[in-house]
């Protein structure tokens, strides 16, 4: 049978999502655990492949598996053999249509910034640390320009292998509490390191080192060179997946 599971995981202690030689990674430990579990080698699939020190709040995978649990049992079991920073939260049996990455049909991110003098000893891992002050009503006018559909070549990695570079940003909301930010964006899928490259934008205009108007500029050059810095990882969260309603899985908190 096909299973999918929520996870979530502090992305800080890996060397991102996917399996690699000689590194820990988010794949890797839970395709172990599972196979504890199962008593077979599993392969794991993910929505979306995160990079070293970025988090999952709602990462959603499944895996194929001849072995007969309980959904209890696949959650339990799986958590017992996780590292602390890794944990499934819900499990349930999906038909073979379901594929995590390709039936998903909308992603949401977020990206966090601590905007104060001095750094922080606990959030180090869990937001970027801006010392200078951002104009929050300077991004918000910013971030309109890249709502709708937009070719994103500026935005994403220049190493990025997706097909094409149109995607479709459906909600791009910023908000303040006491001294941190977050960036939300809602999307049908996203480029490799296009959120980051947004939030590198969207903090030049905060700091009032570029103009309000910059960020549709990049647009329109469709050139990644042009398209300034690309903002650390650690700021950066997958808060949850988008599924058509006929698979029913459960919905992702935001926290």
């Amino acid at each position: 049978m096909r299973v999918a599971m929520g996870v979530e995981y502090d992305g800080s202690s890996f060397h991102g999502w996917q399996m690699q030689d000689n590194v820990e990674t988010v794949q890797g430990k839970l395709e172990q655990a599972i196979a504890v579990v199962a008593d077979h080698p599993v392969r794991v699939h993910c929505a979306g492949r995160t990079d070293a020190g970025v988090h999952g709040l709602g990462q959603v995978i499944h895996f194929d598996t001849s072995a007969r649990r309980t959904m209890r049992s696949w959650i339990l079991g799986t958590n017992v053999n996780l590292p602390m920073q890794i944990n499934v939260t819900w499990a349930q049996q999906v038909p073979e249509s379901f594929h995590a990455r390709f039936s998903a049909c909308s992603r949401h991110y977020r990206y966090l910034i601590l905007n104060r003098m001095t750094r922080s000893a606990l959030w180090r891992d869990r937001a970027v640390w801006i010392h200078r002050p951002l104009d929050m009503e300077r991004m918000r006018q910013a971030s309109r320009h890249l709502l709708g559909t937009h070719d994103f070549t500026s935005y994403r990695a220049l190493g990025c292998q997706a097909k094409s570079p149109v995607r479709t940003i459906a909600a791009l909301g910023i908000e303040r509490e006491k001294d941190r930010i977050s960036i939300d964006v809602e999307a049908d899928g996203f480029l490799h390191h296009m959120v980051r490259n947004i939030a590198g934008v969207l903090i030049a205009v905060g700091e009032g080192d570029r103009p309000v108007d910059w960020s549709r500029e990049v647009l329109r050059l469709r050139d990644r060179t042009l398209g300034g810095v690309t903002a650390p990882p650690q700021g950066l969260y997958l808060v949850s997946v988008g599924y058509p309603q006929e698979f029913e899985l459960p919905a992702n908190p935001c926290p």
